[in-house]
């Protein structure tokens, strides 16, 4: 009897890094985690911290483009955790060895429980995360896996991006991706926390409503927000990729602060 297969090894960055995935349930992870890893421009020796990594795409993209970046992989569920360590031990990741991590641990814990679990107060450059962006009241899959990854739950950005801000040390740089609705619980997130907001609409295409916002924001900045020109995903009329958001997604570009 044929043995049904539960996972798969997918190739990013045209095959300089692959991940293993659940197959068929679960988040998928695709142009989001691509995208956001591009959000870290920094050729400095940078330690990165990726919130909520799932089998770890975004911050394995981090890594794989900039070689000088140490990241660690947070992430609260046993079994995507699981699949982020196998990601980081397939031979075809050797290139990262020693620079990447994974820890098991609910990003949402405050004081010294989150201490304890790993996420240490002031020690990361970088903080990337990809949040659930699901409302609640949404229609839910029958798949937990996935569920879990989707769900937005109530005062969740407030949480997540305290926790972003307690383990950044200072002047470091806030990288998220998310959806539209969420701008104005991402700002507040922010508070005085974060400044310097930047944000990118990213549309379809010319003329269609945007899909999804990048946000980047400096801790202790006060700076004001910014409002960047739109990234269109799509050529005029096709599927095919623009040649800016091919390169983020295929990690030849970063995607800087202005």
């Amino acid at each position: 009897m044929t043995q049904a297969v539960t996972d798969t090894i997918d190739a990013f960055h045209r095959g300089l890094f692959h991940i293993v995935q659940p197959k068929g349930r679960g988040h998928r992870a695709g142009m989001d985690a691509m995208l956001l890893a591009a959000l870290v421009a920094d050729d400095r020796p940078i330690r990165v911290a990726d919130l909520g990594a799932g089998a770890g795409a975004a911050g394995l993209a981090v890594a794989s483009r900039l070689p000088r970046a140490e990241v660690v992989l947070f992430e609260r569920s046993a079994e995507m955790a699981n699949y982020a360590r196998r990601s980081t031990a397939l031979s075809d990741n050797a290139h990262m060895a020693g620079r990447v991590s994974v820890v098991e641990a609910d990003v949402t814990l405050t004081a010294k429980a989150r201490n304890d679990a790993g996420l240490i107060d002031e020690s990361f450059d970088h903080v990337i995360m990809n949040p659930p962006f699901n409302d609640a009241g949404d229609r839910r899959t029958p798949d937990a896996l996935k569920a879990e990854a989707h769900a937005m739950t109530h005062g969740l950005f407030e949480s997540w991006i305290r926790t972003a801000g307690a383990i950044m040390m200072p002047g470091g740089q806030l990288s998220l991706i998310a959806r539209p609705q969420s701008i104005a619980e991402i700002i507040d997130g922010c508070g005085r926390r974060f400044g310097g907001i930047e944000i990118t609409a990213i549309h379809p295409r010319a003329g269609e409503n945007a899909v999804r916002i990048l946000v980047t924001a400096i801790k202790g900045s006060r700076a004001r927000l910014s409002l960047r020109a739109p990234l269109i995903m799509h050529e005029e009329g096709s599927h095919k990729f623009s040649p800016l958001v091919d390169d983020f997604n295929n990690g030849r570009e970063a995607y800087g602060r202005l």
